[in-house]
Formats: structure tokens, C-alpha cells, sequence
């Protein structure tokens, strides 16, 4: 069984950074060496990781990779790499495919497509409807991440807006319950109130996006998820929080304690609505960057409020962007550059770098119970990202996998670069190439 020695690197984990080095054995990680420790026995390969940091493998809850149906905009095969080419090795897809992934028939055809063309770890969600709870029963709990539910805004009609409906669901399954919370009621009611000033055939301005999915849209509807979620004593996760009011609804208590949970996306953290002036609809998404939230969220991330940071990696085409509030689509792809982005955000002093790796990797595994993942520990999966400071470089057209092919970063530069990752073992991205045969595994849940 090959062995590789990964030397001279700083791992950061569990909340300490320790100069080390660590060996693979086939799949695994076989040893930990810290200060002069000599591997027990000889290794086949040595990577020197001088200068570099090396981190678990990013673990994002919560991507968009189109497939299968909506392929035009992106697709398994080029999401993962460009996941890979971020330091992204598992991810967890939405079911608003076409099909959607709402019955197990849909469910199981997404578990076989990714096998056959995903470079990195994956699991799928199944999506719930106002009247397929009953299946829920029937899931694998060891295979299936959790239930997406669109609590006021879906992008495939997928919303569940019956108040029994969503009673059923919330008491029909052990598993994670993933949530997107954005009032429908409201969003319409603010739609309507700016369609009446600028026309019913025209777009609104872009600025009103935030006003129309309102602070209040999202906290409405978050707390109206807490609230059944605790009354059925479920497990709910409430994905891309974007505002100050919902921080209130979480509690800054060990994870190991909590049962409803929150995630922040990375867009909410890099950009505010100033941004749109010069980004556009790039950044359009939902729920909306909004005014004044971004500190907040940064700072309900260093808390322990927010306890994940995922990407929502949701590409479009660019013609697709067009247009203002209502008319271009929401969504962008960001999962390339989402550790690097992070990572900048250390250097700035926001975050500092374990706790990137708390929320980025350790939190995903521990929150959605994934088997042997989301640590550097002996015995678990060989799922490393070896990251490099003092690298400065640029975001171009030409370095951009996701099939779309545009970011909302093109023309920034980083200071951060990803040089290796391995998925179980194998190195799958290295120095800008991706190892385009490789397939990750279906990620497995206690």
C-alpha cells in the first residue's frame, strides 16, 4: 500500500496550529509526526510543504451543480474539479434538478450519477414537497446528508407553504433538516409594492433586491422553522443566514449540545449592498446581500451563533444574470475560490485560521454526523488541502473551471493559493492540474 510523507507543514486543527507532518497510507491517514518524529516506516513518496499550511479538506453543505437537467449552466464533472481546484474535497448537492431530487426513484439516479462523475466526495439531499413526507420514512439515514426544504423561496418549485404540510415533515424524519427560510407572503406583498411604482411589464432597479427579500422575509420564516423544529424536537439546519435579527434565534452553546443550527455563505461575508454598484447581478442571490449585516455575520461566526460556512455554489450563465431585481436569476458560482477567499479574510484579522477550518471542515462533518471526515486524525479518510500564504495571484477568465465560466472575483487578487488537495488519499489537484480520472466516494453518515 503506497506511502506518502507530507512534511515540514503547519497543520491546523482542532484549534491549534502545529508545526508537522503527516503520512497517508492507501486511503487513510496511517500517522501524525509533530516536532522530529520519524515516520515508522519508509514512505514511497515525500512532498516537501515548506511555507505551507496544511488543513482538513473543506467540507461545503450546500452546492448547485445543475445536474442532472440543467446542464447548460453546469454540471457534476466540472463543479468538482473546480471544488477540488478550491480545496473543496466532499459536497453535499440540492435537489432542484430536473428531475428534482423528490422521490427515491430521482434520489437514487443522483446517487449513481455522481459516482460515475464526481471528483470529490458527495451526497445529495432529498427535497421536500407539501406531499411527499411519507417517504422520508423510507430514506437511508447512512446515505442521504438531509431533507432541503424551501420555506418560502425555491428555484424549482419546490416551496412548501402548507402549514400541515410543513407540521408532517418536521415529524416525519430523523434526519438533518436543511431550510431555507424566506417569507413568501412578505416578498410578495414587497414585490408588488415596487412593481406598482415602476410597472408591472418592467424590472425593478437592482438596489430594491435587498428590500423586496427583506430582513423581516428571512427572520419570519427562520423563526417559524426554530419554532416547529423544537416543537417536534427535530434537527434543523438554517442554511445562508443574512441578517442581524435572525442571529437572535441561535444559541452560543458546544455543538455537540445544539439541535438547530446555522449556516453563513460566503458571499453574505465578502459583500455588502454597497457592492452592487460595482458587481451587479453578479452578486444577486437569495437571500439578498443586504446593507449593514455583513459584521454582524462575521462576528456570529466568531461567536459560535453560525456555526458553518458553506458556498450556496450556484452558477448561471451570464445572460442569464441580466436584468434587475426581479428578471435576472439569483445565484453564483463560488466554490473555486471560497477557502482562498476565506483565508484572505484571516490575513485581514476577521477570522483566524482555526477557526476557518472549525466552521469550513470540523463543523460540516460533526454537525451532519459524517463518517471519518472533516479532521486530520489517524484513521480517517486522507481528505487534506496543503494551502500556501505569500502567493499572490489573479483571478482570470482562463483559471475559472466552473462550466459557466465567470466569477464575481474575476480581477481580485489573493495572497492565498491552493496547491494540493487529496481526496482519500489521492492527489487529485496539484499545481493547477486536476487528475481528471479520479472519483470521489458517496460520503456515509453514522
Amino acid at each position: 500500500m503506497k506511502r506518502t510523507l507530507i512534511k515540514n507543514a503547519i497543520i491546523v486543527n482542532e484549534g491549534l496550529q502545529v508545526p508537522g507532518s503527516v503520512v497517508i497510507e492507501g486511503e487513510k491517514i496511517a500517522e501524525i509526526l509533530v516536532e522530529e518524529q520519524e515516520p515508522s516506516a519508509p514512505c514511497d513518496e515525500i512532498i516537501n510543504a515548506v511555507g505551507c499550511y496544511l488543513l482538513p479538506g473543506v467540507i461545503d453543505d450546500h452546492v448547485h451543480f445543475r445536474d442532472p437537467g440543467l446542464t447548460h449552466k453546469a454540471d457534476i464533472c466540472t463543479e468538482s474539479r473546480a471544488a477540488a481546484a478550491g480545496g473543496v474535497t466532499s459536497i453535499m448537492d440540492m435537489p432542484n434538478t430536473n428531475p428534482q431530487t423528490t422521490t427515491l426513484e430521482a434520489l437514487n439516479e443522483k446517487l449513481d450519477l455522481m459516482a460515475e462523475k464526481c471528483s470529490v466526495n458527495y451526497s445529495c439531499y432529498f427535497g421536500a414537497t407539501n406531499n411527499n413526507y411519507l417517504l422520508m420514512g423510507q430514506l437511508d439515514k447512512h446515505r442521504v446528508c438531509g431533507i432541503k426544504l424551501f420555506m418560502g423561496s425555491s428555484t424549482g418549485n419546490m416551496l412548501v407553504d402548507k402549514m400541515t404540510s410543513l407540521l408532517n415533515i418536521f415529524n416525519s424524519t430523523d434526519l438533518l433538516i436543511a431550510a431555507h427560510c424566506e417569507d413568501q407572503a412578505i416578498i410578495k406583498e414587497n414585490t408588488a409594492k415596487y412593481l406598482e411604482e415602476y410597472g408591472v411589464d418592467g424590472d425593478v432597479p437592482l438596489k430594491y433586491h435587498p428590500a423586496i427579500r427583506s430582513t423581516e422575509a428571512c427572520y419570519q420564516s427562520s423563526e417559524l422553522a426554530i419554532r416547529l423544529a423544537r416543537i417536534a424536537d427535530a434537527r434543523l439546519h438554517i442554511l445562508h443566514v443574512s441578517t442581524s435579527k435572525e442571529l437572535q434565534l441561535f444559541e452560543n452553546i458546544s455543538l455537540s449540545e445544539k439541535r438547530i443550527t446555522s449556516e453563513a455563505c460566503i458571499a453574505h461575508l465578502l459583500y455588502n449592498s454597497n457592492d452592487y454598484q460595482t458587481l451587479g447581478t453578479r452578486i444577486k442571490c437569495n437571500p439578498a446581500i443586504k446593507l449593514k449585516e455583513r459584521n454582524a455575520l462575521r462576528d456570529g461566526v466568531n461567536s459560535g451563533l453560525i456555526d458553518v460556512i458553506g458556498t450556496d455554489h450556484a452558477p448561471h450563465l451570464l445572460k442569464e444574470k441580466e436584468g434587475g431585481a426581479l428578471k435576472a436569476t439569483s445565484g453564483m458560482p463560488m466554490i473555486q475560490f471560497s477557502l482562498v477567499s476565506m483565508l484572505e479574510l484571516v490575513d485581514e484579522g476577521v477570522f483566524t485560521l482555526e477557526k476557518v477550518v472549525e466552521k469550513m471542515c470540523h463543523a460540516p462533518a460533526e454537525i451532519y454526523e459524517i463518517h471519518n471526515r472533516g479532521y486530520i486524525r489517524k484513521g480517517n479518510q486522507a481528505d487534506l488541502v496543503l494551502v500556501r500564504p505569500d502567493t499572490e495571484w489573479t483571478v482570470t477568465n482562463d483559471c475559472i473551471l466552473s462550466k459557466c465560466k465567470w466569477s464575481p472575483l474575476e480581477g481580485h487578487t489573493f495572497h492565498w493559493k491552493v496547491e494540493k488537495t487529496f481526496a482519500n488519499g489521492h492527489l487529485l489537484y496539484s499545481d493547477e492540474t486536476i487528475d481528471e480520472n479520479y472519483r470521489g466516494q458517496e460520503l456515509r453518515f453514522l
